[in-house]
């Protein structure tokens, strides 16, 4: 079975370690790439992938260096190659503003970070169940 990969957009260290350890433990078949600021995600994105190895879900952070999330997502779903890529935001932000403008721009989910680290792995379980078990995801091309 070929694994789903992620990319995930992280510029918190102990957030990109969480996350992996979460995914890890729920045991879904995953590889995890990382982008720590917002023009390191569309440079993998856009110059390193051809469409066969575009990220199965992308876990957007908001708060990024040099392009913030809003910027990386409004670029990804606006580009052909890359606006059938669920992105799940994956943030400490819980303001209204953030919450509209990602789904303006087209975010599949807006998830707050649960600061407690159970919740936080309860909440990657779940959305591991989604997007790998329950809904039925795009083929590569």
């Amino acid at each position: 079975m070929k694994k789903n990969q992620i990319l995930l957009v992280e510029d918190n260290e102990g957030d990109i370690v969480l996350t992996s350890e979460a995914f890890e433990e729920c045991d879904f078949k995953t590889d995890i790439q990382v982008a720590r600021n917002g023009k390191e995600a569309i440079t993998i994105l856009f110059e390193e992938h051809n469409q066969s190895e575009l990220p199965t879900l992308i876990l957007l952070d908001i708060n990024l260096p040099l392009l913030n999330g809003h910027e990386v997502l409004k670029k990804i779903k606006e580009n052909e190659k890359t606006r059938h890529i669920p992105v799940a935001i994956l943030t400490t932000s819980s303001a209204v503003n953030d919450i509209n403008l990602a789904y303006e721009n087209n975010a599949n989910c807006f998830i707050t970070k649960p600061a407690d680290i159970n919740e936080f792995f309860e909440t990657i379980n779940s959305l591991g169940n989604f997007w790998f078990n329950t809904c039925k995801l795009p083929f590569s091309k």
